[in-house]
């Protein structure tokens, strides 16, 4: 029988369709084509994007030398720009302002064929790196109120270039996703005095049934209402709400869990296409207890369609414990 389940967090529904129960092999997914030929995030071709915001070098003893690991450039079609004012107004009842903000690419490596999940930790902390750098940054702008950081990993994703890269939107105003889960977490600590985040972690290594994997500092669960298959989260273990508060050692630590939850699920679904995204706390904020950051990976194995736009349900035909299982499964 299908089961419904509810979000500990933000209180949303999601359908676990046993009945339409899936294994890994039954999710058919297309390579990345690419567009072939020139790549304007390879090495070389630092002209043809914007200039850069952020440049972390290269090791000195790396085989093969660039000039760079990691780069953060503006997008050179922003959805948003930082120049100008927010300039708040009302038509009638409906509110406006200016598409004031800022719209960064973050180009994780120089090799053009090298994925995220493929990345050694240590160039992966860069990146990682570069996202708090990146935050700590804006943060000083008055008008950004919240950093969104995210990636989209293969066409059904919505990634547009081959070469791995990740992109950061800073915003004036809170994503509605954000305050319900803020909203969702106060209520869950001013009636038990606990982090919400918190519980789910001490449930989840408890009872192990959708743990992925852990190390010493964080942990990989698929969440008890995921909305597609094979969903996960990279949580802190130790209560932290903000993500820029991470010293190098942590970023290592996160890295290395990060990326073995990748490998695990690329074993699982070849060529699977994901997004991930950061959840932290909004800027200037001064330190919510009550909020814990983390990751969300969310493959696109599933569409959406009328049922899911007009309910904001999603419908998942595999159970998280059966989706940890398999990846725990999973050789890395």
């Amino acid at each position: 029988m299908p089961e419904l389940r509810k979000d500990p967090v933000i209180g949303r529904w999601i359908i676990i369709s046993k009945e339409r129960r899936k294994r890994p092999t039954d999710f058919p997914v297309e390579k990345f084509e690419g567009t072939g030929g020139f790549c304007p995030l390879c090495p070389g071709n630092e002209s043809f994007t914007p200039k850069e915001v952020l440049t972390i070098k290269g090791d000195s003893g790396s085989e093969r030398q660039y000039d760079w690991d990691v780069r953060v450039v503006p997008n050179k079609y922003p959805a948003l720009v930082i120049e100008g004012d927010l300039a708040k107004e009302g038509v009638g009842l409906y509110d406006q302002m200016n598409g004031i903000g800022a719209h960064e690419v973050i180009i994780e490596t120089p090799y053009h064929d090298q994925t995220f999940a493929d990345m050694p930790k240590e160039r992966m902390a860069k990146v990682f790196r570069a996202y708090k750098e990146r935050i700590l940054d804006l943060e000083k702008d008055p008008r950004f109120k919240y950093v969104m950081v995210f990636k989209n990993h293969g066409q059904a994703a919505g990634a547009s270039l081959e070469h791995s890269h990740s992109q950061l939107i800073a915003l004036p105003i809170l994503p509605r996703m954000i305050v319900s889960e803020i909203e969702g977490a106060k209520s869950h600590y001013n009636y038990k005095e606990r982090c919400v985040f918190c519980d789910i972690i001490r449930q989840e290594i408890k009872s192990k049934e959708r743990v992925v994997c852990e190390n010493d500092s964080f942990i990989t669960i698929t969440p008890f209402a995921p909305r597609t298959p094979f969903e996960m989260w990279i949580l802190p273990k130790k209560h932290s709400s903000v993500y820029a508060s991470m010293d190098d050692n942590l970023l290592l630590e996160l890295a290395a869990l990060f990326g073995e939850s990748l490998q695990r699920l690329c074993k699982c679904i070849e060529n699977v296409p994901y997004n991930f995204v950061l959840h932290t706390e909004p800027l200037h904020s001064g330190g919510l207890d009550y909020y814990h950051w983390h990751f969300e990976i969310v493959p696109k194995l599933t569409s959406i369609a009328g049922f899911e736009w007009g309910t904001g349900f999603y419908i998942n035909p595999l159970p998280p414990e059966e989706a940890a299982g398999y990846l725990r499964d999973c050789l890395v």
